[in-house]
């Protein structure tokens, strides 16, 4: 059980090192948002993995607090993205205030 539990944390740290590479060369914001959204899965499933390690329950109300969070991100994402908004190159905070303006 214990080289299972191992295999299964070193299989979700080598998916959240690619994940991250992803979140930083994604060629899009859209690319970047899925990763980021990828990357809190993995997190979930961290979390799920050491709950069922050790038995603690304690970690399950940050699970699903996480899950919500995950799943509020991602509908946001694809609303976004059906709307067929697009964030402009210059992504400073002024840049955002008046792309809104101008909308």
């Amino acid at each position: 059980m214990t080289i299972l539990i191992w295999g299964s944390g070193l299989c979700l740290f080598a998916a959240a090192v690619l994940t991250v590479v992803k979140i930083v060369r994604g060629p899009t914001v859209l690319n970047r948002a899925l990763a980021t959204d990828l990357l809190v899965t993995i997190l979930i499933c961290t979390i799920g993995l050491k709950v069922a390690a050790t038995d603690d329950k304690t970690p399950l109300a940050i699970l699903f607090a996480l899950s919500l969070v995950a799943f509020v991100g991602s509908v946001a994402v694809a609303r976004f993205v059906h709307t067929g908004s697009e964030i402009p190159e210059e992504c400073g905070p002024t840049a955002v205030s008046n792309w809104t303006e101008e909308r």
